[in-house]
């Protein structure tokens, strides 16, 4: 017997084509090898200093607002660094001797969280009908409502005020209230809708074959599982009706207004009334801030979750 040559021992090659080949002649591309050297903490710290200057007008909202208006009249608000003497508490003091300004605080309240409740458990109810309950013309009726997502609301102004003064609603903070709940709804809606109806039908069916009505199903199911969509659309209808000011200025009391209003007010009876405005403005944001930050997880799962889904 003769013994076999080296050559018969050694294993083929693998063809061309074939997963050891393409596995040996594959080099990674130059945009991967950049990609996966930047996902270090180059990227990190490019966004840390991107979040840096996005918060830069706050803090210097923040810095002004602690200082004199003379200070402010002859320097920029970074020598605060060099001269923290400059700081003082006596703007916050006259703000609150403000009584157009101390004022506006509770009537954006008063404004802000009805408006903000009320989208939340409309919206909330109007989404779980939209999305499992069977009526006649349910998807013409979602229809409607997903062509009112692009109704501007410059549109309607005329229209309700006129409505508003025959009821006796304008210049009321009911008015506003309404208005701000009317038009947040149809993206409520909307919203809830589209995440209440990837909630799985048989998890809806077992609670219903434990006797589970309606009221029941949607307040011990389909709540809890929506929370993460409901606090994002709290936080931003929040946010919107804060900042609002157009709405505001058209159908609020004149005599008590919101704080965008009564900072503005400011503006055209006081040009340069800056110890007032400065801790003004800064409150009117602060207080939104607040509330997103208290209620960031719950907006980002949300975000997540539609974005999965």
């Amino acid at each position: 017997m003769t013994a076999s040559t080296s050559t018969d021992a050694l294993p083929a090659p693998p063809p061309p084509g074939t997963a050891a080949a393409d596995t040996k002649d594959a080099r990674p591309s130059l945009g991967s090898r950049l990609v996966a050297r930047a996902s270090g903490g180059v990227v990190q710290v490019f966004l840390i200093l991107v979040a840096l200057l996005w918060l830069m007008p706050t803090l210097g909202l923040l810095i002004s607002s602690l200082r004199d208006p003379t200070d402010i009249a002859t320097s920029g608000w970074w020598e605060v660094f060099t001269q923290p003497a400059q700081l003082t508490a006596s703007n916050y003091s006259g703000l609150l001797d403000n009584d157009v300004i101390a004022g506006s605080l509770p009537t954006t309240l008063l404004i802000t969280v009805p408006s903000t409740v009320l989208v939340v458990v409309i919206g909330s109810l109007a989404g779980y009908a939209f999305a499992w309950m069977d009526f006649p013309g349910r998807d013409w009726w979602f229809l409607l409502v997903v062509g009112l997502l692009v109704v501007p609301v410059q549109v309607a102004l005329i229209p309700v005020a006129k409505l508003f003064g025959v009821v006796g609603l304008f210049e009321t903070t009911p008015g506003v209230v309404i208005f701000h709940t009317a038009f947040g709804l149809p993206f409520a809606i909307f919203l809830l809708r589209n995440f209440f109806a990837e909630i799985p039908r048989e998890l809806l069916e077992a609670a219903r074959l434990d006797g589970a009505n309606e009221i029941r199903l949607f307040t011990r199911v389909v709540m809890p599982l929506g929370g993460p969509a409901i606090a994002s659309l709290g936080i931003f209808q929040f946010l919107w009706v804060w900042n609002d000011m157009l709405v505001a200025l058209i159908f609020a009391d004149s005599g008590s207004p919101p704080i965008t209003v009564a900072l503005q007010q400011q503006v055209r009876q006081f040009g340069n009334n800056i110890d007032v405005l400065a801790p003004g403005a800064f409150v009117s944001m602060v207080i939104p801030l607040a509330v997103f930050f208290a209620f960031q997880r719950q907006f980002v799962t949300g975000v997540m979750a539609g974005a999965v889904k």
